[in-house]
């Protein structure tokens, strides 16, 4: 009996690893639907990527502006910076398109530019269609979140995606939001478009995933490196226009004499607040599927139906690129494990993040557990700390500061975690990854990285580390 899988949002990444992983299946049809205009998912589109090519014009001047050995600093040309990201988002958007099209080229594959609406539980209307479906794969992304604040509707504002495409900046500006999307993208605000800005921070620092000190290092280098004003434990109350076209943000703040209002006034309010499941006009309604919290399952299926699996950001679990790829293909695996009446298997994954703070010159990355989620597991371990300045690579490209932490067991050595907030963070990524996940002993990996590399780095935890344990 032939099997009829429909995934909405076929063009995103977690969309697509569904449609790979079942195009090779046996005694099953497919339809993949996606409307966007022009498609290619969000990373693509309005997330990984554009914000990574419009950082790096930010990085490049940063960098000359940093380094006494350089004369004069660099203006930015905004106009190059958004052409050279729509050339390079509009072919890495081609190439999507065309592997999803060549999937649908496939005997059992349709894929229909449409937009889709489920009619009941397991019937999609796709167009002029309705077809009846034995699972549903909702992979619709995701979309801005716009703060419910008082007097918002009476004011401009800016969103991530209006500053990516944007040629023009003014003088000043205030950032609500320093989640991953504003960490990134104030930066790009204070350097590349040279604006005065002052950015709203809820808690004592940034980087809540992080052990404390990263966070406090972190806002230091924004407030000293960048000159951008952070207010830390201040919350947003209201908003309103200025007499002069500006914005004034209300807000409090809590200080050692108690909770102070305080007023910020700038040309332009930047909205860099999250995003949040992209569920709107899929006809929820008309099912058993309730999208609230714990929605999802860990094996991707809908709570309140099996036969509904929901991946990547629109089931707001972890909105992370290769989280939605593997969740992806996970749910691929559970649909047919459960029409062969095997149990799903849930998804799992090591913390595995990046954040392109700094200008992406001060990335922050974490892989595996931070010492704080080492404590609270009541785990004995053992935490190295190894400062950037340690290594003369980092004062030879002029970025002495940040600093890295290893986590290790502390009865067999494996390591645990990782934590890097430096130059070339991002890049260790992966060689921490390799470790964590395949549970090595931190006294087995060889301590010889290339000198003078930034690896070194590596070297140094991975050696303190060893002598802790003997």
């Amino acid at each position: 009996m032939t099997t009829r899988v429909v995934v909405v949002g076929a063009y995103g990444s977690a969309g697509v690893a569904v449609a790979q992983e079942l195009v090779e299946a046996d005694d099953l049809e497919l339809t993949l639907v996606d409307d966007g205009e022009p498609g290619g998912g969000l990373c693509i589109l309005r997330g990984c990527m554009p914000s990574k090519e419009v950082l790096s014009a930010a990085e490049h001047r940063f960098q000359a502006r940093h380094d006494h050995r350089t004369e004069g600093v660099p203006t930015v040309d905004l106009d190059a910076v958004v052409e050279t990201k729509d050339e390079h988002i509009g072919n890495f958007a081609a190439h999507r398109r065309a592997a999803v099209h060549a999937l649908a080229e496939r005997d059992g594959v349709e894929f229909l530019d449409e937009t889709a609406a489920f009619v009941d539980d397991h019937t999609v209307a796709v167009g002029d269609r309705e077809i009846e479906a034995d699972y549903v794969v909702i992979a619709t992304g995701s979309t801005l979140n716009v703060p419910d604040l008082p007097g918002l509707d009476d004011v401009e504002y800016a969103t991530s995606a209006d500053v990516l495409d944007a040629t023009s900046f003014p003088d000043s500006g205030v950032v609500m939001g320093f989640g991953y999307v504003g960490l990134e993208l104030a930066p790009y605000l204070s350097e590349a478009a040279e604006m005065d800005l002052t950015v709203i921070e809820h808690d004592d620092a940034p980087l809540d995933e992080a052990d404390d000190r990263f966070g406090a290092e972190l806002l230091d280098i924004y407030r000293d490196a960048f000159g951008i004003e952070v207010l830390t434990n201040a919350t947003e109350r209201s908003v309103e226009p200025t007499d002069d076209g500006g914005v004034r943000l209300r807000v409090e703040r809590e200080t050692d004499a108690g909770t102070e209002a305080e007023a910020v006034e700038a040309d332009r309010l930047f909205l860099f607040t999250g995003r949040r499941p992209a569920l709107d006009g899929l006809g929820l309604e008309q099912t058993a599927l309730d999208p609230g919290a714990g929605w999802v399952d860990a094996t991707m299926q809908a709570r309140d139906d099996d036969r509904v699996f929901v991946v990547g950001d629109a089931n707001g679990r972890e909105p992370i690129l290769h989280v939605a790829k593997e969740q992806g293909f996970r749910a691929a695996e559970n649909i047919l494990a459960h029409r062969e009446g095997r149990e799903p298997e849930p998804y799992r994954n090591v913390h595995h993040h990046v954040v392109f703070s700094g200008a992406g010159v001060y990335p922050f990355a974490r892989v595996g557990v931070s010492e704080a989620a080492a404590a609270a597991g009541e785990c004995d371990y053992v935490a190295v700390t190894r400062e950037a300045s340690d290594d003369g690579v980092f004062k030879t490209k002029a970025v002495p500061e940040g600093f890295a932490k290893l986590v290790v067991d502390a009865d067999d050595g494996t390591v645990l975690g990782y934590q890097g907030l430096h130059y070339h963070a991002d890049a260790m990524a992966k060689t921490m990854q390799i470790l964590v996940e395949n549970e090595v002993d931190v006294r087995e990996v060889p301590d010889r990285a290339y000198h003078p590399t930034t690896p070194e780095i590596l070297d140094g935890l991975f050696r303190d580390a060893t002598q802790r344990l003997d």
